[in-house]
């Protein structure tokens, strides 16, 4: 999985990125918090940059978090770390709060950015995506990856970003295209709205204002549904990726959390 540890501080950090990315993610935080803290930086099996050929992802093992969330407790096991402060992005948020459930004392903090339980839309929930526009998703994926890997950074990251823009676009075209459609299903088909009364780690959820993937009617549901402390952090900017379009902003809301 590529794991790094960069840093040398007292307490771990772990980051954590999500759908389509890698460790690169998190390129313009590290080097500030690298100074305070012992940072665990990974790539997860569906990754592009998991060196050929990748054996490690598993399409039928990886129809859930919960396969992830075991290789997240793995990793943390096998580096023998335990309370540690855990920044998960978008999907990867979910899986830290599984691992938390599962293996409490590993964490002492979970950091949720840009977090979902559940992107479809159903009664009394707004999820920010009906069937039909998972199913036009599914199709685009499909139909031509790279194409897709070609335009869907522009939706998910600030347009006037464009380093960002292209940043993610070679991430995702270092996926393979049969990952990217297996995992997209897992991830946007995926409901985690009953664990997260079992989650007890204290938690900061992370929000861009304006994300078009994740509406705010999601973090006050999360909000509400936690079982242990939860603090909400808004950053006024735009798109799913907070760490990259507004990394100042992402390090002082750090600071607080922690």
């Amino acid at each position: 999985m590529n794991a790094k540890i960069i840093g040398s501080g007292n307490e771990t950090m772990v980051l954590a990125h999500g759908f389509g990315g890698d460790q690169s993610v998190w390129d313009k935080v590290l080097p500030v918090v690298s100074q305070t803290y012992q940072v665990v930086v990974f790539d997860w099996s569906f990754s592009g940059a998991i060196k050929e050929p990748n054996t490690l992802y598993d399409p039928s093992k990886y129809t859930s978090y919960d396969a992830f969330s075991d290789d997240l407790i793995s990793l943390l096991e096998e580096l023998n770390l335990c309370s540690t402060v855990f920044v998960g992005h978008s999907m990867s948020a979910m899986i830290g709060c599984i691992a938390s459930i599962k293996k409490p004392h590993l964490f002492k903090k979970l950091i949720l950015v840009s977090a979902s339980p559940r992107y479809l839309n159903s009664d009394c929930y707004e999820g920010g995506f009906d069937l039909k526009d998972l199913e036009k998703l599914f199709s685009s994926i499909e139909s031509n990856y790279y194409e897709w890997a070609s335009f869907f950074p522009s939706v998910v990251i600030d347009k006037n970003d464009s380093e960002s823009i292209k940043m993610f676009e070679e991430s995702l075209k270092r996926m393979k295209p049969e990952i990217g459609l297996s995992l997209a299903k897992t991830v946007f088909l995926s409901d985690y709205r009953d664990i997260l009364e079992k989650v007890t780690i204290p938690c900061t959820i992370v929000q861009a204002t304006n994300d078009i993937v994740v509406p705010l009617a999601v973090v006050e549901y999360m909000k509400r549904m936690i079982n242990g402390e939860v603090l909400v952090e808004m950053i006024d900017t735009i798109g799913h990726f907070p760490q990259l379009t507004s990394p100042i902003q992402f390090l002082d809301v750090l600071n607080r959390a922690i």
